[in-house]
C-alpha cells in the first residue's frame, strides 16, 4: 500500500472498509481477456476445435448409414411389409411380418431367461462379503462374457438345445441370445443395487425387517430404474444379433402363429437373419426388402436404447 493510500484511508475510513470488502480489488481484468496471442488461450481453442472436428468426423459414418437406410429402406415400407410373408424369387410383393414377430418372440423368451438369473445373481454379488471368492469368480466370468463372440454362443446353444431337441427352434435362438444378454443385465443390476444408500437398508432392518425383506422391499424398488436401463441395453444387443440365430432358430417363410397357437419348437424367422439372407440375393425386390427390414431393425434398437436412456435420466433426477 502506498503512502497516498495510507493518507486516504486515514481521511476516509468508510471508503477504506468498502475497498477491503471488494473481492475484485487489485484484479487486472485486462489480463483475463481471451486473446489468441496468449499461448494458453490459443492451445485451448485449438484443442477444442480438434475435438469438435474429430467428433463430427466420427458421426459421419453413423449419419451416412442412417441416411442410406432411410433412402433405400424407406421406399419399401408399407402396410404390406408389416403384414405379409417374405417374397419368393421374382415375386414383386411381400413383407417381413413373420420376421418381426419372430424377433419379438425370440428376444422376449431370452429376456425371460436372462432377467431373473441376472437380477438374482446381482443381488448375491451386491450383498456378498468383500473378498468372497465365489462373488469374484462370478463377477470375472460375467465380465469375460461381455466380450464373448456371439457365434460361439450360437454354437453352444446348437449343441445344448438344437441337438437335444432334434431341430431348430425359437427356444434355441432365445437360449443363445440369453447368454449374450445375461452379463449386461448382471453387471448393471449389481451396480444399481450397490448405488442404493446403505442407510436405507439399515433403516429397514432397524424397523424390524429381515435381510430378505430389506432387499425385496427397499433395495430392489429403489434400483429398478437403473436395472431396467441395463435390461433395455441387453435387449437392444440381442435383437441385433445374427450369427447365434443362424445356428439355432435358422429361418422360416411362414408365420410363427398357427390357428392361434405359437409354435416355438420350429424354425423361426427373424429380422437379422432375413437381412442376411436377402442382402445377397440377385433379385431386386428381395434386396430392397432387406433394406427395409434393416431400417425397421435399427428403429427397434434405437427405440429400446432411448427407453433405457430415459429410465437412466429419471433415476439421476
Amino acid at each position: 500500500m502506498t503512502h497516498e493510500d495510507v493518507v486516504m484511508e486515514a481521511a476516509n475510513p468508510k471508503d477504506s472498509n468498502a475497498r477491503d470488502l471488494d473481492p475484485f480489488r487489485g484484479v487486472d481484468f485486462s489480463k483475463l481477456e481471451r486473446s489468441l496471442r496468449r499461448p494458453r488461450t490459443f492451445m485451448s481453442m485449438l484443442l477444442s476445435a480438434i475435438v469438435a472436428a474429430m467428433t463430427l468426423l466420427a458421426l459421419i459414418p453413423l449419419f451416412s448409414v442412417v441416411g442410406l437406410l432411410l433412402w433405400r429402406g424407406g421406399r419399401k415400407l408399407s402396410i404390406a411389409a408389416f403384414t405379409q410373408l417374405p417374397p419368393a424369387p421374382l415375386e414383386q410383393h411381400g413383407g417381413f411380418g413373420n420376421a418381426i414377430l419372430g424377433t419379438l418372440v425370440i428376444v422376449g423368451i431370452a429376456a425371460l431367461i436372462s432377467i431373473p438369473i441376472g437380477v438374482l445373481s446381482a443381488i448375491y454379488l451386491a450383498e456378498s462379503k468383500p473378498g468372497s471368492r465365489v462373488a469374484s469368480t462370478v463377477r470375472f466370468a460375467a465380465t469375460v462374457l461381455t466380450g464373448f463372440p456371439s457365434i460361439l454362443a450360437g454354437v453352444f446353444a446348437y449343441g445344448a438345445v438344437v441337438m437335444t431337441t432334434g431341430g431348430y427352434s425359437a427356444v434355441a435362438g432365445a437360449a443363445a441370445l440369453s447368454i449374450l444378454m445375461l452379463p449386461t443385465i448382471l453387471l448393471t443390476a449389481e451396480d444399481a443395487i450397490r448405488m442404493v444408500p446403505a442407510k436405507m437398508k439399515e433403516a429397514a432392518i432397524g424397523m424390524g425387517a429381515t435381510d430378505t425383506q430389506a432387499v425385496w422391499m427397499v433395495l430392489l424398488p429403489t434400483a429398478v430404474p437403473r436395472i431396467l436401463t441395463g435390461v433395455m441395453l441387453a435387449i437392444a444387443r440381442g435383437a441385433g444379433e445374427t450369427a447365434p440365430l443362424l445356428f439355432t432358430a435358422l429361418f422360416s417363410n411362414y408365420w410363427l402363429l398357427w390357428h392361434g397357437h405359437i409354435k416355438l419348437m420350429q424354425p423361426t424367422a427373424s429380422l437379422a437373419v432375413l437381412i442376411y439372407n436377402f442382402a445377397g440375393m440377385p433379385f431386386a425386390n428381395q434386396e430392397e426388402m432387406a433394406w427395409a427390414a434393416a431400417l425397421v431393425l435399427v428403429a427397434l434398437v434405437l427405440i429400446t436404447n432411448l427407453i433405457g436412456q430415459s429410465l437412466s435420466r429419471r433415476q439421476v433426477q
